[in-house]
Parts: structure tokens; C-alpha cells; sequence
């Protein structure tokens, strides 16, 4: 696989959260997927997608940096959304908030089998 083979798979996988296509996910998530040194499973990912779009009903994963070094990926997600209730544990209640993600993948077979990612949580706070 080539790093351009990677990107385009990658952005497939944006593009299936933002379309809350989740009969496609496992086109794009490996059965066995560790989230954050967890094994949580296909099942367990897209149930944290669904509540996240649940909490943040206008998510839209926003690709900012994106670099492709097979196996692994590395992206900065960039998000303006409303949350509604709680956000990470701070009191957001549907105030606007803007906040990125780091996130590194590592690809098997074409899916991503680990992700680690990180929230600039205190980008957050600071708009509160």
C-alpha cells in the first residue's frame, strides 16, 4: 500500500463519520480496532461514534493535517460544533466550541487497527 493508497482510504473513513454511515464502517475499521491501548472492538468504536454524534449532533470531522507514512497515519481533526450537554467533562451546554484532535492510526489490511488519540481539551475549557 502507498501512502497516497492510505490517504485515499483515510479520507474515505472521514468522509463515512460524516456521513454517519456506520453499515460502512467496517470498510474502514478492523474487527479487533484498539482504541487508546483498549480493545474495543468494531462494535465498541461505532457505538462511541454514535454517542459522540449524539452529545455533538452537528460533528463534522474536519481534516486539517494529514500525513501518511504506511502503516500509520497521523491527522489533526479540526472541529466547530454545539454540543448539547456535557463535552469531555466540562459544562459546554450548547455553546459553540471550536477544539482539534491528534490522532494516529496504524493500518492492517487496508483498516485501522489502533488509534491513540488526543483532545485539546483545554481549548475547550478556555472558550467556557
Amino acid at each position: 500500500m502507498t501512502s497516497a493508497d492510505l490517504s485515499d482510504i483515510y479520507r474515505g473513513y472521514i468522509d463515512c463519520l460524516n456521513e454517519q454511515d456506520w453499515s460502512n464502517l467496517g470498510h474502514f475499521v478492523h474487527e479487533d480496532v484498539d482504541y487508546n491501548g483498549s480493545r474495543i472492538g468494531l462494535s465498541g468504536y461505532r457505538e462511541m461514534l454514535k454517542r459522540d454524534f449524539r452529545a455533538i449532533p452537528d460533528l463534522h470531522f474536519d481534516i486539517r493535517l494529514l500525513i501518511c507514512e504506511p502503516p500509520w497515519v497521523a491527522s489533526r481533526l479540526h472541529f466547530d460544533c454545539t454540543p448539547t450537554e456535557m463535552l469531555f467533562d466540562l459544562p459546554v451546554n450548547g455553546r459553540k466550541v471550536q477544539f482539534t484532535e491528534n490522532v494516529f492510526y496504524e493500518f492492517l489490511d487496508g483498516r485501522i487497527r489502533q488509534v491513540w488519540s488526543i483532545i485539546d481539551k483545554a481549548a475547550i475549557a478556555a472558550q467556557l
